[in-house]
């Protein structure tokens, strides 16, 4: 067991809520069609001009709030995203340290691993905690809006922006990640890419490159081997797990995870209907949703479950302490 503790937790949906109905009348689509296939009702873009480290303080503030700390508590924060933050050197990270009025008391780095990014970061918190540097503060911020463009529309009606934050203290006795299972398998064709502009000398956009039912199976494949790895790890069957997160790109790709894993919608959390598909920010949101709305009790194990572009996969089982 690596001893941690989850201290306080929070999301944020910048901006407005955008309905598919005002995509699709944009891009020439039948609503009602795109919203069955992407189970997305809703999903938020940040109004223009909008920084990424002002949503990722905003949320980190939250989760310090929840774990009734302030922010001189931390020693170290991580910040993830898909697209780069605000700028690409320095790490955005910086900012968001500076905007919660820290100078010289932690350290603060970026990380970027698709929409594996949350679980990365909580999985490198969670050992930095246990070799006494702790608090961590992990937030992920993808303002994924602004990689998408109507003439794209596969991009374009189901990418949102979101954040979302959470605080990693010292764990009590029995409290903490039972297994982890993380890895990649960079060998499979690119399904999802943003290209760096500076190498390409153009204006890029988030595309999607592979069949949506290709994407799928591999995802899936990703998924449940890594969901059964990190529980032979822990030595827990999956049936035993009370609360089953994971990453959540539609509505439809969410059912066939559950499906997979053989977990009933009532064990999940389902947050894409309303937010769209958020990166990395699409874990950290389940998270603190659960954690808000769900009778999760002392001695529950959770277990997150990620996959992204790379193809980066992962699971951590998380157990709730007195």
């Amino acid at each position: 067991m690596i001893p941690v503790r989850i201290l306080g937790t929070a999301s944020v949906l910048p901006g407005p809520a955008v309905t598919t109905a005002e995509l699709c009348a944009r891009v020439g689509r039948d609503a009602a069609e795109v919203e069955h296939k992407t189970g997305i009702r809703t999903r938020h873009f940040a109004p223009p001009g909008t920084k990424a480290a002002d949503v990722a303080a905003q949320a980190l503030r939250g989760a310090l709030e929840a774990a009734g700390l302030e922010a001189r508590a931390l020693r170290r924060i991580l910040c993830v995203s898909s697209m780069g933050g605000d700028v690409t050197t320095p790490a955005t990270a910086n900012r968001v340290a500076a905007a919660l009025g820290l100078s010289g008391s932690c350290d603060a780095m970026d990380l970027s691993n698709a929409c594996m990014g949350f679980l990365s970061a909580f999985d490198l918190a969670a050992r930095s905690v246990a070799t006494g540097l702790g608090p961590v503060g992990i937030v992920s911020v993808e303002l994924l809006s602004r990689t998408t463009t109507p003439e794209e529309p596969r991009p374009y009606l189901v990418l949102g922006d979101a954040a979302a934050a959470a605080v990693l203290g010292a764990g009590r006795p029995g409290e903490g990640v039972l297994g982890v299972a993380m890895g990649n398998d960079g060998t499979l064709p690119t399904d999802v890419v943003l290209e760096n502009p500076t190498a390409t000398g153009k204006l890029e956009r988030m595309r999607f490159l592979t069949p949506s039912k290709e994407m799928t199976r591999v995802a899936l494949d990703a998924l449940v081997r890594a969901a059964h790895a990190a529980l032979d790890e822990a030595g827990v069957a999956l049936p035993d797990v009370e609360w089953v997160l994971t990453h959540q790109p539609n509505g439809s790709m969410l059912e066939a995870i559950l499906q997979a894993l053989e977990v009933s919608p009532e064990r999940s959390v389902r947050v894409v209907d309303t937010v769209g598909s958020v990166g990395s920010a699409s874990l950290g949101t389940s998270l603190d949703r659960l954690l808000r709305t769900r009778p999760v009790k002392p001695g529950h194990r959770i277990l997150l479950v990620g996959v992204g572009a790379g193809v980066a996969h992962g699971a951590v089982l998380y157990q709730v302490g007195g």
